[in-house]
Parts: structure tokens; C-alpha cells; sequence
């Protein structure tokens, strides 16, 4: 099988199967270095970087220049035009006529799905805002398969930054995939975004038990918890007594434990100067004393600042450095993949089937409530119209295609309204019975009543409350 011609923009464009025959010649190439050179001989790869990175881009660039191939970069937007107001699509058209693959970082969330549509070669997505870093991902995944030899079973918790670090975004739908059990710890004030909630719940089943209940004593013994996501099959279910649950769920304790900086770069204004560190605990080693994490990998997509202290290095639980270095050889198998320089064997592999979703396209459509959103930036609204999947019904809930935020619209109305007679050109309440009974294809959705009254709906008497 090949991959070639394919990009990554999230993890969710890999199954299974691939990504365990990516780990497969990655461990093949790291063994035999040398002999992957000219694999990619005259092949070239854009390295587009609009916001800072160390480990990603170098990572990158040495695995083509590894790999025989070589590189041409971009890592100051003022330095391109795009600062001239060129929208992604142009610059994605023109790059894609000088390279055969294009890796970018971009601050906007779905930038990097915008530049795979128009650029006419594989585009793999190094990070767009807080949205997905899917080869962080690739390596996390990597490190604990090599450490664990499985992730099916496994306890991962996630420490931090849960809201704003894209490669835990990423990495929560990976582990979900593969049948791991996740442990929120967030900082306050930056738990997991509702949204990469629901889309956890809606597309790979399983639990998420909030811990609000959990008394006191039974926290103190264990780390700060917030909530748990079993997978459909573990044994488990913490629905029925989560505190008694939840000690029999950690009694062998963690697996291994993904820490991360707080994003301040992403904070909103609100957020801004706010002081995490007092409720944000510090790994250090009096922490990974605890029972729980007697067997645990200490994992950090680095860089770090005050979370993780340097004491912990020298612990051989620590991870995070070999994380990075196995980024060579998996993005060096990622991109002989995508370049078509190696065929993909891939292994049976359990892989939840993908969801195939209504799409909502009108002309008249709602605007993403996500501020970092590609899709309503000045400069791609002229040509990006936006796009939604149908996610739920009950309640009527959208999710964009570029940057996967949800929401749920206030109104709706039909385009078949009873033979186009003005005086049955109603717009309802989007809970009401109307909302399911609507047919995607003929689907209009409003957030404010006056949009729909300035394309002529009025209101039927399933608007206001009264259904």
C-alpha cells in the first residue's frame, strides 16, 4: 500500500495499521542509518515555519537531508508575503510548484488544511495553533510502544496544559484510537476544551467520568485528578462509584505521565499575567515518589519552563529526550511514506471506523465562533467559505472542518419551505422537533434571530420557548 500523495493535518488521517507500519520502518532506518540516504534523492521539501520551533523544524530537516533529499525554508512570516496580505491558498499554489512536500507551522488553526487543499502535493502539519501537532504525536506514540510494546491497555495521564498544547489535543484522540485509558490533570483554569471532549465521546466511545465527587483524602492519595476516559473496553466502569473506582482504576498504578508547559503565547487577554504555578504542580522527585508513579514514563514534548524539574533527568523514567531524538527516524519514515520512496505494508490492526459525517454548506452560513480559526481571518474569507460537519442532533451541534471547534446554533430554517410561498418561510428554535426533521441538504442554521429575518425567515411559533 502507499501513502504517497496523502497529507497529515490531524492524527485522524492515519488509521491504526499506517501508524504502526511507519513504527516499523522507523525502526528499521534508525538501525541502519546510512543506508537511507539518496532514498529521497532530488526530492524537495518546503519547510514553512510562522511560528517558533526548535525540535519540530530541525527534526524535519534532518530526516530529508537524511534521507537524500534537500530543503528550502521560510521562518519569519514578515519575510514573506504573507505579510503583504497574500492569503494561503496563493502562497500554497506557488510553493507547491517548487517543492514535492510541504511542512508547515502556522498560528491559525486549519491553516494547514487550507494549504493541503490548494497545494497540489502532501502537506504535513507541524503544529496550526492550539488545534493539532500530529507528529509530536507520531513520536509520543513511538516512545511508548517502544518503552510498553502496546498502548491498548494502558494508563496515560496528561499534566498541564490541557486547553492550549496542541500535541496533547492530538495525542488524546491517538491514545483514544488505540484503546488507552486517559487521566486529565490539568491546571486550573486550562482543562480540555469542550469541544475535543465531545468529539472524544461522539467518535471513539468509551466513558469520561468527571471527578468533582472524588472526596478529599481519596485526591491526596492519588495526584490531582480531574477527570477519567476509559476506553469501551475496559473492565471498569467508574460511572457507578467513581472514588472506589478510581483507586481500583490506579492500583498498578500509571503508565506513564505526559507533562506539559503552560502555552502562554495562546493565553486570551483574560488569561494573560495569571500566576498557574501555584496550583500547577511541579514533576519533580519528590512527586514520582508516589506509589502511583513507581513505574511511570515521564514524558514532555519540551521545551519546558518551571513544570518539570531538571532534577529529573538523570531518573531513567525520563523520556523526553529520547522523544525527541526518535523524531528523526519516525518523520524520516513518515516522509519516504508520503513521497512515495517506500511502499506501506500494513499490519492488521483494530482501527475505530471513521465517522462519515452530513456536511452543512449553504450560502448562507454561520461564522466559526473560534477567533484563531483560518476560516475568518481577513485575508481567506474572500475565497474559504465556511464549512461544517453535522455532528449531533440533539442538541443540534456543528463542528468546523478547519479548525474542529463546536457549536450550536440558535435557529434553524429549511431552503424546501413549502414551494417557495413567502408566507411559510419560517425559521424554529434549533431544539425544537423542526431541527430533526430537516434534511442536511436542505439545513439553513442562524445564531441570531435578525440573520434569518435578513434573509426573510420569520419566526414560527417554535421559536421563543414554545415548542
Amino acid at each position: 500500500m502507499s501513502l504517497e500523495n496523502k497529507s497529515l493535518v490531524t492524527i485522524d488521517d492515519l488509521s491504526n495499521g499506517e501508524i504502526m507500519a511507519l513504527f516499523s520502518l522507523a525502526d528499521g532506518m534508525s538501525a541502519n542509518m546510512k543506508e537511507q540516504h539518496g532514498l529521497c534523492q532530488g526530492k524537495i521539501m518546503a519547510s514553512l515555519f510562522f511560528e517558533p520551533s526548535t525540535r519540530t523544524r530541525l527534526s524535519f530537516e534532518a530526516a530529508m537531508q537524511r534521507l537524500g533529499g534537500s530543503v528550502i525554508t521560510v521562518s519569519d512570516i514578515g519575510a514573506t508575503s504573507l505579510s503583504k496580505g497574500e492569503s494561503i491558498a496563493d502562497m500554497a499554489r506557488v510553493v507547491g510548484g517548487y517543492a514535492d512536500i510541504i511542512v508547515i507551522r502556522h498560528p491559525w488553526e486549519g491553516a494547514a488544511r487550507v494549504m493541503a487543499d490548494y497545494a497540489g502535493i502532501p502537506v504535513i502539519n507541524a503544529g496550526d495553533g492550539g488545534h493539532q501537532h500530529p507528529t509530536q504525536t507520531l513520536c509520543d506514540l513511538y516512545t511508548i510502544q517502544k518503552e510498553r510494546h502496546t498502548i491498548k491497555g494502558l494508563k496515560i495521564a496528561l499534566w498541564g496544559d490541557l486547553k492550549y498544547g496542541r500535541t496533547i489535543h492530538s495525542l488524546i484522540f491517538a491514545l483514544a484510537k488505540f484503546g488507552a485509558d486517559i487521566l486529565f490533570c490539568p491546571s486550573p483554569g486550562l482543562e480540555v476544551p469542550q469541544h475535543v471532549i465531545d468529539k472524544l465521546i461522539t467518535e471513539y466511545g468509551g466513558d469520561l467520568e468527571k471527578l468533582g465527587s472524588l472526596d478529599q483524602t481519596a485526591k491526596d492519595n492519588l495526584f490531582p485528578l480531574d477527570a477519567i476516559y476509559t476506553t469501551p473496553s475496559s473492565p471498569h466502569q467508574l460511572a457507578m462509584m467513581p472514588d472506589i473506582s478510581v483507586q481500583i482504576e490506579l492500583k498498578e498504578g500509571v503508565d506513564a505521565l505526559y507533562v506539559t508547559r503552560p502555552q502562554k503565547e495562546r493565553f486570551d487577554a483574560g488569561e494573560e499575567g495569571r500566576d498557574f504555578k501555584e496550583k500547577y504542580p511541579v514533576v519533580d522527585k519528590k512527586l514520582l515518589k508516589g506509589r502511583v508513579f513507581r513505574k511511570t514514563l515521564v514524558m514532555h514534548p519540551l521545551p519546558r519552563v518551571d513544570e518539570l524539574a531538571y532534577e529529573v533527568d538523570a531518573d531513567e523514567r525520563s523520556m523526553y529526550f529520547k522523544q525527541a531524538t526518535r523524531g528523526i527516524p519516525v518523520r524520516m519514515a513518515l516522509l519516504s511514506f508520503l513521497l512515495g520512496a517506500r511502499g506501506l505494508d500494513v499490519p492488521e490492526v483494530d482501527s475505530p471506523p471513521p465517522v462519515d459525517y452530513p456536511v452543512y454548506r449553504h450560502d448562507i452560513s454561520p461564522v466559526c465562533p473560534n477567533p484563531k480559526c483560518v476560516s475568518i481571518q481577513a485575508t481567506e474569507i474572500k475565497y474559504l467559505k465556511p464549512e461544517f460537519k453535522i455532528v449531533k442532533t440533539r442538541p443540534l451541534t456543528l463542528r468546523c472542518v478547519y479548525c474542529e471547534h463546536g457549536f450550536e446554533p440558535k435557529y434553524v430554517a429549511s431552503t424546501d419551505w413549502h414551494e417557495g410561498k413567502l408566507d411559510t418561510k419560517k425559521y424554529h428554535d434549533a431544539d425544537s422537533h423542526w431541527a430533526r426533521t430537516i434534511r442536511p441538504e436542505n439545513l439553513i442554521v442562524f445564531n441570531k434571530a435578525e440573520e434569518a429575518q435578513a434573509h426573510g425567515f420569520k419566526p414560527s411559533h417554535y421559536t421563543g420557548g414554545h415548542h
